[in-house]
């Protein structure tokens, strides 16, 4: 099976198709993953607005990958251009990526991601602890849920991403920074993306402390109508796999 037909498509379909076209069968475990997950976090959502009094998601975005973008992994990672291939190979087809406020409730929402009942752990990548070469810091997982199609139940993997606010604006803010090519990019322009990625950490930091200043005020003042909990960042160490490696 190659790319052109890579697709078993429903009777009277194309013959060969793209990936990420909504309409295949070979997407369409990887949309249904992406709809249940980001339902989970949903309800996520809602038990942390309930219990601790707001919420730490700030936004919630998804997508699949598209047909050039996996034939370019494929590619990298030397995998051949065939469906099972590429299944059992390319583990980020599917992804989902959340927004919080502060580092340490990134490592709280993935912990309690990986509590959630059919949401498997199989991959950590911790970039906040090890940021990438550019500087960037997010903390990347890898999950599996169970999609029951009509004639199956297929185990589909998701790629979760997970950085604060200021991680999120400093990978969004310019879309023509060549991210993933840093061979390409001049030293001096090197340097000022880890000198960005710096500072966006420091901004992280000074929010987790102010957000700790404000927890004792409350406690030194007994008022309980704001619960502001704030786990430390090691609490992932609970629950994490051995750390795979994300290409």
């Amino acid at each position: 099976m190659t790319v052109g037909d890579v697709y078993q498509l429903a009777a009277g379909a194309p013959a060969t198709t793209e990936f990420g076209r909504s309409d295949t069968e070979f997407a369409l475990p990887y949309q249904i993953a992406i709809s249940m997950l980001t339902t989970k976090v949903c309800a996520l959502k809602q038990e942390f607005t309930r219990r601790d009094g707001y919420c730490p998601f700030e936004a919630v975005s998804s997508r699949v990958k598209t047909h050039d973008s996996i034939v370019a992994k494929a590619q990298r990672l030397c995998c051949p251009l065939a469906a099972d291939d590429i299944r059992a190979n390319i583990l980020d087809i599917a992804g989902v990526r959340i927004t919080c406020d502060r580092v340490s409730n990134a490592y709280r929402i993935a912990a309690r991601l990986s509590d959630l009942p059919d949401v498997t752990v199989i991959e950590v990548e911790d970039y906040i602890a090890k940021p990438k070469p550019n500087g960037c810091k997010s903390l990347h997982m890898i999950v599996e849920t169970p999609v029951r199609l009509s004639n199956r139940v297929e185990q589909v993997p998701v790629e979760v991403q997970l950085r604060t606010i200021a991680q999120d604006h400093l990978a969004s803010c310019d879309p023509t920074i060549p991210y993933t090519h840093l061979h390409a990019i001049a030293d001096r322009l090197l340097d000022t993306l880890i000198q960005a990625a710096d500072a966006a950490h420091r901004l992280d930091m000074k929010t987790e402390r102010l957000h700790g200043e404000v927890a004792r005020l409350w406690a030194a003042s007994g008022s309980a109508d704001v619960q502001l909990k704030s786990p430390h960042p090691t609490a992932i160490d609970r629950w994490r796999p051995p750390v795979g490696q994300f290409q």
